[in-house]
């Protein structure tokens, strides 16, 4: 029996706060070891952010399912052996009364979708570091940029397509939605915590940072539609020993100077009236066609 769980009656107990009174930008900004904080949806999801290596601060539970969702976190972590810092039975377990739900969800979070869960953010590698850490454990490195794909719940599909398709890395600029944002790890069904990925600040992305991963051997396909553009199946992509593939915003679309400093523009072929797919949608085309069949 768990002696670490904590009755919350009281919507305004301090041990609420980081669930309810901070927003997506003041989590990532929380002075927290200067690390920031997320919040995750799920026993699964928590699970998964607690094997990729994010410490856990606290868990929060609807009272009258806590068994429930404890005894799901518990399968999901023997399941698959994971190494715990905070030992479950050490961390703050916040359960909250059946009374306080309403004003919860007024806030946004429904635990009828299981248990949330406060984590610290880890630090993360520089583009170059990201890249050759990808580039020395691949064969036929292929990776993904998202430039100003602001959707949180695209981003999200994105990284569950690309864990899934054969991508071995996603590099995300800083004016895209965050990965770790509650909406995108849900959508992702928790692989933002499987695949490798890294930020880009904004700024240095649109100066140089093609620049920079032609010096470190990709080529760049960019999604786009231009006079040049080859389909996805074009076996010169095959070819490429590096790839990076490029996605942007779900409006306007990539930058033209992004466009224009690239390799290669790329399409999926399609059937006559329909132009383009969802940013989503389009990531799981062409990741499974550019992650697959490696030369």
């Amino acid at each position: 029996m768990l002696t670490n769980i904590i009755r919350i009656t009281d919507f305004s107990d301090p041990n609420l706060d980081v669930y309810t009174k901070l927003n997506e930008a003041q989590l990532f900004h929380y002075d927290h070891d200067k690390q920031g904080l997320f919040i995750v949806e799920s026993p699964k999801v928590i699970e998964r952010a607690i094997r990729a290596g994010y410490e856990p601060l606290s868990i929060l539970l609807e009272e009258k399912n806590m068994q429930r969702d404890l005894t799901e976190l518990k399968q999901e972590i023997q399941l698959n052996q994971t190494a715990i810092p905070n030992q479950l039975d050490e961390l703050p377990i916040y359960a909250l009364d059946d009374t306080l739900l309403y004003e919860l969800k007024k806030k946004g979070y429904n635990l009828l979708r299981g248990a949330l869960g406060a984590f610290k953010r880890n630090q993360r590698p520089d583009l170059a570091e990201f890249v050759n850490v990808i580039n020395g454990s691949k064969h036929h490195p292929r990776i993904a940029v998202l430039e100003n794909v602001v959707n949180p719940a695209n981003v999200g599909a994105i990284f569950r397509s690309a864990a899934a398709l054969g991508i071995d890395g996603v590099v995300i600029t800083t004016d895209s939605s965050d990965p770790l944002y509650r909406r995108s790890s849900r959508a992702s069904m928790g692989t933002v915590f499987q695949i490798p990925w890294t930020y880009v600040d904004a700024n240095t992305w649109y100066e140089k940072g093609i620049t920079q991963l032609h010096e470190l051997g990709y080529q760049i396909a960019a999604m786009a539609l231009r006079k040049d553009t080859i389909a996805i199946n074009d076996p010169k992509l095959q070819a490429v020993e590096k790839l990076a593939i490029i996605l942007g915003s779900e409006g306007p679309g990539l930058k033209e100077a992004t466009i224009d400093k690239s390799d290669f523009t790329i399409k999926i072929p399609m059937s006559s009236g329909v132009d383009s797919l969802n940013v989503a949608a389009a990531s799981a085309v062409a990741f499974f066609e550019l992650g697959r069949n490696r030369q």
